[in-house]
């Protein structure tokens, strides 16, 4: 073990490294009930996505422990599952097979660019700035689907000039559900506070609990999923991704919807790149993990010469094994900061939590019973610590504040991520032409640009 990990090398050892796995897994332990409780929204059967959500993630995690020999974690992405269920499945309309379909092509296609190098000039050819405002802007649109799942902001309707809009507007907080969710919200943000080792986890327990007299929580048996059952579901999405509701018929549904189809995948892709390496960077920096040669090296070599190399792969490969299980994208958490802080430094901290992730399999019928109420106030605080991106944007400089308000306010308000970084590029771009800066911009962000612009079109006309 010690010749594997290198564990003296990295001035560690294995108890600090299985203290540090058991943090990072109990610090993003959360997502074993949330992406069930979104994905399911689709109607996809909660059973089969809690499966696959535990072997996608003890998969990618062991992949990034065993070859990369780092101390991160792997799941479905916070960001990436409400993009999955509320913008591609419920407003483009696509099935939830379509939907996956396009998770694996996004997964092939970052294992290709990650082999060929493609990956990194992608990575440098967006504006640091732009990567901040696309990280930070996935927080408000994940915090203000918290605040509208909780029941707290909801859409009413308003009258004007004759006409009837939905507006959100807070609750009058006569719902049992809503009630619940607040007492939740305030749990969270307590135990968060006074940094208690998986505050998220043990916040939707207690929320769980509580929502049983106000009649929020259902104990009935007949709600519950056995872990027989759950693996008797997963067979109704393991593969559903290549089957005739998935790929087979994504790009048979006329010219407007396949461009859109192109523009998801490319949506899913630059996102989950950007949190990818943006967990790797800032966490990775900071702990001496990977240092700023390193990431330097990476970036003038080809092939895996580094360990950030290897990580990238490591994350690249789990989303298409995610998709073919029957879930959203998959990407390096950056809960990992928890087990890093505990002492981890090497791969069997991830070892440990893959390990973990198996073992709770077996808990299914408990995962089953929690209710959306419990699962919002994470959304909230998840999104709140996603805006710490913002930080790191120049916001007195126009230059960079207005394209990064775009891709921010959009990726929110408009309730699609992709849309978000349609307007932050089309803004950047607007604004290098105005200054004449013409060699500031990156044919990647040119093509990507007009790829949105014909997506707009496509809609205007259609």
């Amino acid at each position: 073990m010690e010749g594997f990990f290198k564990l003296k090398a990295n001035k560690t050892n294995v108890s600090t490294e299985v203290m540090a796995g058991i943090t990072t897994f109990f610090a993003m332990s959360y997502i074993l009930i949330v992406n069930p409780n979104m994905l399911s929204e689709t109607g996809m059967p909660k059973g089969a996505v809690y499966l696959a959500t535990i072997l996608a993630s003890a998969i990618g995690t062991l992949v990034m422990g065993l070859f990369a020999n780092v101390p991160y974690a792997v799941a479905p992405g916070m960001g990436l599952n409400a993009f999955f269920t509320f913008t591609v499945v419920f407003a483009y309309g696509y099935s939830w097979q379509q939907a996956l379909a396009m998770v694996f092509i996004c997964g092939v296609i970052n294992i290709l660019i990650t082999i060929t190098n493609v990956r990194k000039m992608i990575i440098r050819a967006i504006p640091e700035s732009l990567q901040h405002a696309i990280g930070g802007g996935i927080g408000i649109f994940i915090g203000y689907l918290g605040l509208i799942n909780s029941g707290i902001i909801h859409n009413s309707p308003a009258s004007e000039a004759g006409s009837i809009q939905l507006l959100p507007t807070l609750t009058n907080f006569k719902n049992s559900a809503v009630l619940v969710a607040l007492i939740g919200l305030v749990i969270t943000i307590i135990l968060l506070v006074l940094k208690v080792k998986g505050a998220i986890l043990i916040s939707i327990i207690l929320t769980t609990i509580i929502g049983i007299p106000f009649g929020v929580t259902s104990l009935d048996a007949q709600s519950s999923i056995s872990f027989g059952e759950a693996v008797g579901e997963l067979k109704t999405t393991f593969l559903a991704a290549f089957g005739p509701e998935g790929l087979q018929s994504l790009f048979n549904q006329g010219a407007d919807k396949t461009i859109l189809a192109i523009i998801t995948i490319f949506t899913f892709s630059l996102s989950d790149t950007f949190d990818t390496i943006g967990t790797f960077i800032g966490t990775g920096r900071a702990s001496g993990i990977f240092t700023a040669e390193e990431e330097k090296r990476m970036y003038e070599q080809a092939g895996f010469s580094t360990r950030l190399d290897k990580a990238l792969f490591a994350d690249s490969i789990a989303t298409s094994i995610g998709a073919a299980l029957g879930t959203s994208n998959t990407t390096t958490y950056v809960e990992s900061t928890a087990g890093i802080g505990a002492g981890g430094r090497t791969g069997l901290t991830s070892v440990v939590v893959a390990i973990l992730f198996l073992i709770t399999s077996f808990f299914a019928p408990l995962a089953s019973i929690v209710p959306a109420a419990a699962t919002a106030p994470a959304l909230i605080v998840v999104g709140v610590m996603m805006l710490s991106s913002f930080a790191s944007i120049k916001w007195e400089d126009l230059n960079e504040a207005i394209p990064a308000f775009f891709a921010a306010i959009f990726m929110g308000f408009s309730y699609s991520i992709s849309y978000g970084i349609a307007f932050g590029f089309i803004a950047y771009i607007i604004v290098k032409i105005a200054q004449r800066k013409f060699k500031e911009l990156h044919p990647v962000l040119i093509v990507s640009a007009l790829l949105f612009v014909a997506n707009f079109l496509i809609l205007a006309l259609g």
